[in-house]
């Protein structure tokens, strides 16, 4: 591949769409998910070094969903999943594509899902990616609305607190530059907007309709959409494969992106791929206090309301809430929220 890469636009609704195509061979589409930005992606070593290997077997074509990166600007419908799903169907359709296998990870898996259930005919294999059928079922509204809140009143605390949650494992310099990725690749308004539609998508009652053959993966410990959302979109696709992977990155390119890789590619081809055993990762260790604390942070109480609760001081619950963020290794309340949410600390 170059080093350059060539940037071309398809009119939707009145306004313009990003697109670029990289590798050799049948197209594969990835569908445009949460935050991207054509250039700002291919410049970070672990995201090309992904599409890359994807590229060696086919032509990857990648696009950004309007409002984001290059397809950025006011002029961007209202993010819903009809609208995710017509931006899909819009760009195989100006790019005249009769057959395409299509990639999916995280929110662009309910676009993905519902155009391979509307359009067997076109596609021949579905990979799903960290995905969920029902964006309701991510986290529960106290969560939901406290992410929100942070993301469209302070764009930098709400880019750093979804950093922590898409990257647990990164370093903390790796997702302070995710965090700034998140800030040039979208506006508050249009990233919380974004995440308001997610939580609204539900690809539910279409899956059942999906004949094309299906490989869903997620990571075990993905704080951001949990084990057991993927386990149930895979149960309610006719057929699909479910693999877990190990780790907790949300991203595929981020943490293992070769076993990641590896799996898609052996899907895609029909060849077998090597699945080595992790050693087991150790388990984050909260008190019983904590726990109580953390799961009354997770239903959106303060920490003078937790303490009068708890009959404890203000201050024993600020000490409380600085080890659990300690432990999960994360910065904010709102992060060790979700943390909670995906674990079962409710």
């Amino acid at each position: 591949m170059s080093d350059d890469l060539f940037v071309r636009y398809v009119e939707f609704d009145g306004t313009p769409v990003a697109w670029a195509a990289t590798g050799s061979g049948p197209a594969l589409v990835v569908a445009g998910w949460w935050c991207s930005h054509l250039r700002l992606n291919w410049a970070d070593a672990g995201f090309r070094d992904y599409l890359e290997r994807l590229g060696r077997h086919r032509t990857v074509i990648r696009y950004d969903r309007p409002g984001t990166g290059l397809s950025g600007g006011a002029g961007a419908p209202p993010a819903t999943l009809e609208a995710e799903y017509r931006a899909l169907a819009g760009l195989v359709d100006a790019l005249q594509l009769d057959s395409f296998t299509l990639l999916a990870g995280s929110s662009g898996c309910a676009a993905a899902a519902v155009y391979a259930a509307r359009h067997p005919g076109r596609v021949e294999k579905l990979v799903l990616c960290g995905g969920y059928a029902r964006g309701a079922d991510i986290s529960p509204p106290a969560v939901r609305d406290t992410l929100i809140a942070a993301t469209q009143r302070h764009w930098g605390l709400g880019s750093r607190v979804l950093a922590d949650l898409f990257l647990p494992e990164s370093t903390w310099q790796e997702r302070a530059e995710f965090a700034e990725f998140q800030r040039r690749c979208t506006t508050a308004d249009q990233a919380a907007a974004s995440l308001k539609a997610l939580y609204t998508f539900d690809c539910s009652a279409e899956l059942g309709e999906i004949g094309v053959p299906t490989l869903v993966l997620h990571r075990r410990d993905d704080r951001a959409i949990r084990l057991e959302l993927g386990r149930e979109l895979a149960a309610a696709i006719p057929h699909a494969d479910f693999v877990v992977v190990d780790g907790a990155n949300h991203f595929p390119w981020r943490g293992d992106r070769v076993r990641i890789a590896n799996e898609v590619i052996a899907f895609l081809t029909g060849t077998a791929v090597e699945r080595r055993v992790a050693p087991p990762v150790r388990p984050v260790q909260l008190s019983g206090r904590e726990r109580e604390v953390l799961a009354l942070t997770a239903q959106g109480m303060t920490d003078p309301e937790i303490a009068k609760r708890l009959l404890l001081s203000p201050h024993t619950v600020h000490r409380h809430m600085a080890n659990i963020r300690t432990k999960l290794g994360v910065s904010s309340r709102a992060a060790a929220a979700v943390w909670a949410t995906a674990h079962g600390v409710l």
